[in-house]
């Protein structure tokens, strides 16, 4: 920094900076203090969770690009002479580096902090260029000659609608052209059809303005037809704006024919914010044209001297990094994706798009089962009969697996920076751009590896899922009980839920049953120790009162699987059976108790006699003559949901069992399993040891429920379909009635001992 600064013919410059460089070094050794202190007072815990995230790591260029804004802001109080030729030796020096690193010639610069408008005021330059009486007449010269815009369809979204609301043009005055079809990269715009196009505007009386083409289109990375689109718009004089990822790679010794083409436009626009990693700087818009008040009237250039440090930060972390360091950072994104690449070719079941194999700094990929020949003939045949349903499902499964592909990769290897991309043919794809975030997130060749190597793991999983997904679906529709639910969306075996028998119930109540079933369904299966993954489904946009089946490896048993599902749910539905009609038979049990009860009082006053229920003559008669009567009691057998009587209790001094209820039932399909075999595994037939395989991996862990429920109880055998239920016992209910008024009051000691000896017995 000093000696770039003390080769500048300023001295202002190099005596700011040394103040500079002093000032900085007081802020950092009082950040230092600050941050020791803070530690030792604060821990992590005391931070709130939003803001416990990890910094990113700007490195030495990214504070030289925040330093430059704190020197625009001190050198914006310099006297207006100092500050004039101080601006327009930075904006000059900038300008001229930028056309000479990526190959621009005789070009100026328009600095500017939304990457779109660089375009819009390109848009009122050439409005100004081709209306000469726009300045005076504005809108009405527009509206004899209606301008158009033709932008690619592959172009990022919303762009041609935010140029029109800036521009105050209706949407008619922009033409969406399609990209190729039939030959050619299906990113590319289809440069016959934009030839028809515009003879069409021409001759219904429009003018064709400007064409944005891209240099890497913003999903798959594909760079249209440069060379044939700037013959073109030469034909019919019009401005060619190119913009896209691949413009930076015309920094590198070696640019490909169709990225070099891009040299030739009339305007281009430079992101390099997000390719050099460098924070807080602006994009820059590089322009070729002759009239300086013209460009002045379109805003791309300010007499302002303040206007003109926006470049700034551009301008000392240029020379921070230098030419070589430039460079080196762009060529390393471009070796990542060839890294990536290479990989991408020796794995099954993976289809990359990439525009060109050599040089192509975007990666796009995803997961595609090709069909065998014979599986191809019957997969034709099934879709001929049904084309339209059979396409656009199998479509939404592959959208919906990779969509579940690019995610884990993300979550997993964060330090990659692949993201899911929708494109219009592939459907969704998993998009590795380094230029885009390698910078930033420093990401490395272990990286890459790494990124690989989850990706092989992912691999097995998804095919295998996808394989058994139709024979799930097939078991569940022939299982009586279960109800096959259909979501496409759903990246994992399936969705099923079990079927309540209503019995006539009201619609509310049978939500409600359903509801409890499906939700003690899912606890249940849980417990079980599986490696499948069983859940409520998506947060959103799920169906409700189901259970939602992750993603499953080869070895899983479909049959057992789903017969344990509809077994457990038939056992939650008896169990929940009985105990809402427990309440009615008991209620009836009691009063019929109570009816029998009575019953007995009256037959013990008949044998008893009226005297014994007078006080004092029933004692003396009590004393002379004891009465002696069993007690009779009744106990209430839940099982049979009768009353019996309690004799046999109080002969045998034990309660009895009665008789023994029935066994709870099991799937036909329990199985004995092998010693650390989980449940719903299929032995390996090519060997007599059992190799248990992880189903999704350690990555499945992202998809695991955080609070699982509590394991079983020890001593229940692992795959056995039998829940325990409540011991179904019998409830003694011994009821006698003693009345206290009954009891005599004069009693002598003979009637004491014979009530001694009736309670004992009792």
């Amino acid at each position: 920094m000093d000696a770039s600064l003390e080769k500048m013919v300023d001295p202002t410059l190099a005596e700011m900076g040394k103040n500079l460089n002093e000032a900085m070094k007081m802020l950092e050794d009082n950040q230092r203090k600050v941050e020791e202190e803070n530690e030792k007072k604060y821990a992590r815990k005391d931070i709130p969770g939003p803001l416990q995230g990890r910094l990113q790591n700007v490195g030495e260029q990214g504070h030289m690009a925040l330093l430059g804004h704190s020197l625009a802001a001190y050198i914006s109080v310099l006297d207006r002479e100092r500050l004039r030729k101080l601006t327009t030796r930075i904006l000059s020096d900038t300008t001229l580096w930028l056309c000479r690193l990526f190959r621009y010639e005789n070009g100026s610069a328009y600095y500017h902090e939304d990457d779109r408008e660089g375009l819009l005021k390109i848009c009122r330059l050439v409005i100004h260029t081709r209306y000469e009486d726009y300045t005076i007449e504005g809108f009405n010269v527009l509206y004899a000659k209606q301008p158009v815009i033709y932008i690619s369809s592959a172009a990022r979204t919303g762009l041609g609608q935010a140029l029109c609301n800036q521009l105050g043009l209706p949407l008619s005055c922009m033409c969406r052209v399609p990209c190729n079809t039939m030959f050619g990269s299906q990113h590319q715009m289809d440069v016959a059809l934009l030839d028809r196009v515009i003879k069409d505007d021409v001759e219904s009386g429009k003018l064709p303005l400007l064409l944005v083409a891209n240099a890497g289109t913003p999903g798959a990375g594909h760079t249209d037809k440069l060379g044939r689109l700037k013959e073109l718009c030469e034909q019919y004089n019009m401005w060619l704006h190119v913009e896209g990822v691949n413009l930076a790679t015309l920094a590198l010794g070696y640019v490909s024919s169709s990225v070099l083409a891009a040299t030739k436009c009339d305007s281009m626009t430079l992101t390099l914010g997000s390719w050099l990693g460098l924070p807080a700087v602006p994009a820059v818009t590089l322009y070729r044209h002759e009239d300086p008040s013209l460009s002045l009237a379109a805003g791309l250039t300010s007499s302002q001297p303040v206007e003109k440090l926006r470049a700034l930060p551009l301008w000392l972390s240029l020379q921070y990094l230098g030419h070589d360091g430039i460079v080196e950072r762009i060529k390393r994104a471009s070796q990542l994706s060839q890294r990536l690449l290479e990989n991408l070719k020796n794995l099954d079941f993976i289809k990359t798009s990439v525009e060109d194999e050599l040089s192509s700094p975007v990666v796009v990929f995803k997961f595609f089962r090709e069909y065998s020949a014979r599986d191809q003939t019957s997969h034709a045949a099934q879709a001929s009969t049904i084309q339209h349903p059979i396409i656009s499902n199998e479509r939404h499964i592959y959208d919906t697996f990779n969509q579940w592909l690019g995610e884990q990769l993300a979550q997993l290897v964060p330090a990659s920076g692949v993201d899911v991309v929708e494109l219009e043919d592939e459907g969704t794809c998993v998009r590795f751009s380094p230029l885009m975030t390698s910078a930033v997130l420093g990401t490395e060749i272990q990286d890459i590896d790494q990124l690989v190597d989850c990706l092989k793991m992912k691999i097995p999983v998804l095919t295998s899922t996808l394989q058994l997904r139709e024979e799930f679906e097939q078991e569940v529709r022939r299982t009586v009980g279960l109800l096959y639910i259909e979501d496409l969306s759903w990246p994992g075996l399936g969705v099923v839920r079990y079927s309540y028998h209503s019995d006539g119930k009201n619609d509310d109540k049978q939500e409600k049953e359903l509801e409890k079933i499906n939700t003690e369904l899912l606890k249940k299966l849980n417990e079980l120790e599986s490696d499948l993954t069983f859940s409520l489904g998506p947060e959103f946009g799920g169906q409700k009162n189901c259970v939602y089946i992750g993603m499953v490896t080869e070895d899983l048993d479909v049959a057992e699987l789903v017969e344990t599902i509809a077994a457990t749910g038939r056992e939650i539905e008896e169990n929940s059976r009985l105990l809402e009609n427990m309440t009615e038979v008991v209620r009836k049990g009691i009063q019929e108790a109570q009816l029998q009860l009575q019953k007995a009082n009256e037959e013990r006053l008949l044998e008893e006699g009226l005297l014994r229920q007078i006080p004092v003559v029933g004692s003396v008669l009590n004393w002379f003559s004891p009465f002696q009567a069993s007690p009779k009691g009744r106990t209430f057998n839940l099982t049979a949901g009768s009353l019996e009587s309690t004799e046999s209790t109080y002969v045998s001094k034990a309660q009895g069992t009665g008789t023994t209820p029935p066994p709870t039932p099991t799937s036909s399909l329990a199985k004995q399993r092998l010693p650390g075999q989980k449940i719903f595994k299929r032995s390996l037939r090519s060997s007599d040891a059992f190799s248990e395989t992880s189903s999704v991996s350690h990555c499945d862990d992202l998809e695991k429920v955080d609070q699982r429920p509590p394991a079983q109880p020890p001593g229940q055998e692992q795959g056995s379909l039998e829940m325990e239920k409540p011991e179904e016992q019998k409830v003694v209910a011994q009821v006698t009635k003693t009345d206290a008024e009954d009891v005599p009051t004069d009693t002598s000691p003979h009637d004491c001992m014979k009530a001694e000896e009736h309670e004992s017995q009792r």
